[in-house]
């Protein structure tokens, strides 16, 4: 009877062990869902607060020069809520993927600048008229309207909406960098290889037979600082790779600091395949989009990150670069709208580095706001750049020059500006205002792709999301 006591009385506290542990992996499931709807929510919030200042940008400015503005609304649809102030309803709409303000006079009236435009039939012409039909109702008063507006201010009203996205970005980039800090290699080891296997090998665990790494075989250690190497002192890991990658077959003498104490070791380089990198440390592509490798010495280490708060005048550099990222996505845009199909509807990966839509980052910033295993304030630093990246992509896609965007206003102000100056130069009469609602069927068709193409990166981000862990 004593086993079998003693048998149950086991049982029953493996049982309990197991309930609580099971407890414990339940409560670890709900608080990471939690937290991941948090990060969703975090994106959200960040999404409608960047285009209500987008859209205050252009109100701003609107109403400082006397146009008359019906409408303040976030996102699009059925209005969710809404009160009016004065002149202006402000409220809510159901689908939160933009915004708009209504201004009186978007489009000139039927007779402009002293020229009739004369109505016409069919599909598109009914759609011009429609769009001049639709401005003319929110004329009240004639003297108010946004057409009527000298070009610079036209431009000054339009560019008001991008420029707050960028101001936006600034400032939380400038939280990132100067408040948070980035992440860099330190001259502490991070971690110590046991084996050396080219930059190219499919496997990344050590077998028998595969050669010694030199900083393990001369008794490196995780947490030891590089202080010298051959009497030059090692400020920063770019001086660990640049004086080890040449010295292949060269025993280089290294003094590490471990607990306090120095010590010096003896290593010798080995000849091995590893990625070709920049100036900066970073890996060089061919043609193709290969990364090139090269025959350099290899010792078998790695750096420890710390963060790194960045001075001032490092923010208007990274947004720079930002920039110019979402430049080049756009600028190849085509090309990736179809590498995108072909993952989405294929067994290819997606590009990490590729569009996503508003779907993905807030998948993107779920990932990052339940990555238990990080620091909340590496977490929330994540989420930070995140929101500023979002702002600099709004920035960048409003001044495409087609309508319906910002910079589709901005190239037809641009234009009536020049066209103006050519008639004044030629001692001709002022043609007036562009009649900018002869554009509203191409406007039509930039809607219909744009919409497609979201249509399309939401599928994706759906069935193949870009996960950055």
């Amino acid at each position: 009877m004593l086993p079998v006591t003693l048998g149950r009385r086991q049982g029953g506290a493996q049982q309990g062990s197991s309930g609580r542990v099971g407890a414990r992996r339940y409560s670890g499931a709900v608080e990471a869902v939690l937290l991941y709807i948090l990060g969703v929510l975090v994106v959200v919030v960040g999404l409608v607060v960047s285009i209500a200042l987008h859209e205050l940008g252009h109100f701003v400015p609107a109403k400082r020069f006397g146009v008359r503005v019906g409408q303040f609304m976030i996102g699009f649809g059925r209005t969710i809520w809404s009160v009016r102030r004065g002149e202006t309803e402000y409220g809510f709409k159901w689908i939160p993927l933009g915004g708009y303000i209504s201004m009186a006079g978007m489009y000139p009236p039927v007779e402009a600048g002293g020229r009739a435009r004369t109505a016409s039939t069919g599909f598109f012409q009914t759609l011009v008229q429609d769009a001049r039909s639709a401005s003319a109702d929110t004329i009240v008063e004639e003297e108010r309207t946004f057409y009527r507006l000298p070009v610079w201010k036209r431009i000054i009203v339009m560019l008001g909406g991008p420029f707050m996205n960028l101001v936006i970005a600034v400032v939380l980039y400038a939280v990132l960098l100067v408040g948070f800090g980035l992440p860099q290699p330190s001259t502490t080891l991070g971690s110590v290889s046991e084996c050396v296997l080219p930059a190219t090998s499919e496997r990344q665990e050590c077998q028998p037979g595969d050669p010694a790494a030199p900083g393990a075989e001369a008794g490196l250690l995780p947490g030891d600082r590089i202080v010298s190497i051959d009497g030059e002192p090692i400020e920063e890991w770019a001086d660990v790779t640049s004086t080890v990658r040449p010295a292949a077959g060269d025993a280089l003498q290294v003094v590490i600091e471990r607990d306090g104490a120095e010590r010096t070791l003896t290593i010798t380089p080995l000849l091995t395949e590893r990625y070709a990198l920049d100036a900066e440390g970073q890996p060089l592509e061919g043609e193709g989009g290969e990364l090139l490798t090269e025959e350099v010495g290899f010792v078998g280490i790695a750096p420890a990150y710390e963060t790194v708060q960045q001075p001032i005048t490092a923010v208007l550099p990274a947004v720079g670069d930002n920039v110019s990222a979402v430049v080049g996505i756009i600028l190849n845009l085509p090309q990736r709208m179809i590498d995108v199909a072909e993952a989405a509807f294929g067994p290819n990966e997606r590009d990490p580095n590729g569009p996503i839509s508003v779907v993905g980052v807030g998948r993107i910033a779920g990932e990052i706001a339940s990555l238990d295993s990080a620091p909340v304030a590496d977490r929330v630093a994540s989420l930070v750049g995140l929101l500023a990246s979002l702002n600099v992509a709004l920035f960048v896609f409003n001044l495409i020059p087609l309508m319906p965007l910002d910079g589709g206003h901005i190239a037809g102000a641009l234009w009536e500006g020049l066209r103006r100056r050519i008639a004044a130069l030629r001692g001709r009469p002022d043609p007036g205002p562009i009649d900018t609602a002869k554009l509203v069927p191409f406007t039509l068709a930039v809607v219909v792709v744009l919409g497609a193409m979201s249509a399309l990166l939401i599928y994706a981000d759906i069935v193949k999301p870009v996960s950055l862990f």
